[in-house]
């Protein structure tokens, strides 16, 4: 019979690294905040993919097409903490762009939505 430590070893399952060692211990990015629904866009291509660690690359590649961070998380299957540390990191390296979607009452123009009142009440 199997030891405890033996019983829970998967040879498939791969190396497990806790999420705190992906980030080097960072609960918090720098930078300018982004959401869950923020388009992420890779901007160039990795002059030295050495340089950056496996999860970071994994995320880039996810990035070659506009695709939201909540997308991202899930597909590389890390909690989204660690996404969006890996993305700031991106970030500041130049290799991604996060931007944030318009909030709706930004896009909103009065003008228009006076016209259409006073268009109802001409009815």
């Amino acid at each position: 019979m199997p030891s405890n430590d033996e019983r829970w070893l998967d040879d498939e399952a791969g190396p497990v690294v806790r999420p705190y060692a992906l980030t080097q211990g960072r609960t918090r990015h720098t930078g300018e905040s982004f959401d869950l629904v923020a388009t992420v866009m890779a901007t160039r291509a990795i002059a030295d993919p050495s340089s950056l660690a496996p999860e970071h690359i994994s995320v880039l590649q996810l990035a070659r097409t506009p695709t939201t961070v909540a997308d991202i998380a899930s597909d590389v299957d890390l909690p989204l903490g660690v996404v969006r540390i890996l993305l700031a990191d991106l970030r500041e390296l130049g290799l991604v762009a996060i931007s944030t979607p318009v909030a709706m009452a930004d896009r909103i123009d009065r003008r228009i939505l006076r016209e259409v009142l006073n268009g109802l009440r001409a009815l």
